[in-house]
């Protein structure tokens, strides 16, 4: 089969690429679009690395052939940062130590992330579940629902500020 022209929105932008059948999001993203943060553990969904956002809700882009999400939505962790000002999940995963090797990292947030967009106030299990299919080697977990726990309370208190500045 011939390649095609794909868009994305990646990180709010739109991207045009050209890509060979049945090559998967995460190979596009780290391969067409130089987007590495989201890593390529397993190849077969079950280690979480390589989780973004599509449309919103945390997927394993190793297992989505990218000609099927042609024009929808994805949020990588190189779209939380606004400039140099980090994302508080970001800031949370620093400051409470959530990373050793950092490579499961960048799945953790994201699947963090598609958690606290749909519940900015989570239970620790909320969170528990949230990162089931993440796989960390290094930290034992603790650190990381710990990191989350701390952005959500940093989110929720900075929102009253955030509708204050809108009105």
């Amino acid at each position: 089969m011939p390649s095609t022209i794909v868009t994305l929105k990646v990180n709010g932008r739109a991207q045009e690429f050209l890509t060979r059948p049945g090559t998967t999001l995460l190979d596009a993203l780290r391969d067409s679009l130089s987007l590495t943060a989201s890593k390529k553990g397993c190849a077969q969904g079950t280690c979480g690395t390589c989780t973004v956002l599509l449309d919103g809700k945390p997927v394993f882009a190793c297992l989505v052939p990218v000609e099927t999400v042609a024009g929808r939505s994805i949020e990588t962790l190189e779209g939380l940062a606004a400039g140099d000002v980090l994302h508080p999940l970001q800031e949370s995963f620093i400051a409470l130590f959530a990373t050793q090797c950092g490579f499961c990292s960048s799945g953790m947030i994201m699947a963090a992330k598609g958690l606290l967009d749909r519940n900015p106030d989570p239970s620790r299990a909320d969170v528990v579940r949230a990162i089931s299919g993440n796989v960390c080697r290094c930290t034992g977990y603790e650190a990381i629902i710990d990191a989350v726990l701390d952005a959500a309370a940093k989110m929720k208190k900075a929102a009253p500020s955030r509708r204050k500045a809108a009105e």
